[in-house]
């Protein structure tokens, strides 16, 4: 049973990412990942003039002050780095790591920072194609033991080589972001490693729910059949809005604003909510929306975490 967080880089500075990444370090927390936003998302009353670290070299950093956390991003955006250059990444942040790092990627969903910074935005459907054939590459550059060519509708590599590659065996893990029914879980049925529940996206799914875990985990295993994959291959995870706190109040406000669903209140509640979960196959969870608070961490350790040792 592992829990681990999503510490935020944006809105925040990296002096306050850095005091929760060390007590994190110091404490029961298995994991620890950021987003991948170049201005702040769907926070009401943010300036995108306010801070948005970019995700990949924060991580890189927080890979360089830790030794025990697990790593990765929920989720990087496929449509703001050649899929070549990200695994080039993934292999030196998995070195620097000795091995900690999941390649965690996303078809990228937030129109407002590829205007801002001039990317295409393509149609979903483009989206998508472009996130299966990413997926497809990172796979055979991070297993591949020979130089690799490929040869796709929007990404090509000509006798590529990988190094440093996979620092951990058999590979770096990949985990594909998304619930899309029809093609980004079979994307990840042919892919990937990781499968992500994503408690903010639920709001669009009827709400954050034991049951919405086992839907979307019932149809991955349709589409792992189809492909010819074993489903006991892929680690099952759940992204968690959380929100700790015996004010009812509070806890209705957060849940109003992030959805049907959404865990919040008092430690037994929340206790309940994970081990329901875990109960169910799920293998990590994710804490989200969190106070970038040092003390806020280890209280949430202290009070739920604990009661999983």
């Amino acid at each position: 049973m592992k829990i681990g967080a999503q510490v935020s880089c944006y809105l925040t500075s990296w002096d306050d990412i850095r005091a929760v990444v060390e007590t994190m370090e110091a404490g029961r927390w298995h994991s620890v990942y950021h987003a991948d936003h170049f201005v702040p998302p769907n926070r009401p009353g943010a300036s995108e003039s306010e801070a948005a670290y970019e995700g990949y070299a924060s991580m890189a950093a927080v890979a360089s002050i830790t030794n025990r956390l697990k790593l990765g991003h929920l989720v990087l955006g496929n449509t703001y780095r050649n899929p070549g250059l990200v695994a080039k990444m993934a292999g030196t942040i998995d070195h620097i790591s000795h091995g900690r790092f999941t390649l965690a990627i996303g078809a990228g969903w937030f129109q407002r920072e590829h205007e801002a910074y001039g990317w295409e935005f393509p149609s979903v459907r483009e989206r998508s194609d472009r996130l299966e054939e990413a997926c497809a590459l990172l796979r055979m550059l991070f297993t591949s033991d020979s130089p690799v060519t490929y040869k796709g509708r929007y990404y090509s590599l000509d006798n590529a080589v990988l190094s440093p590659g996979s620092y951990q065996q058999s590979h770096i893990p990949i985990m594909v972001g998304g619930m899309g029914e029809r093609r980004t879980l079979r994307t990840l049925a042919m892919y990937g490693d990781v499968f992500n529940v994503d408690g903010f996206a639920a709001r669009g799914h009827g709400g954050m729910s034991l049951d919405l875990y086992k839907r979307k985990a019932e149809i991955l295993n349709r589409h792992c059949e189809r492909v010819g994959r074993d489903p006991s291959e892929i680690r099952h995870t759940v992204l968690m809005p959380m929100r700790l706190t015996d004010d009812e109040s509070e806890a209705r406000d957060f849940v109003e604003a992030i959805g049907p669903g959404t865990v919040a209140g008092p430690a037994g509640y929340v206790i309940e909510r994970v081990g329901e979960l875990f109960d169910a196959g799920v293998d990590e969870i994710m804490f989200g929306r969190l106070p970038n608070e040092p003390e806020e961490f280890q209280r949430i350790e202290e009070e739920v975490i604990a009661a999983f040792d």
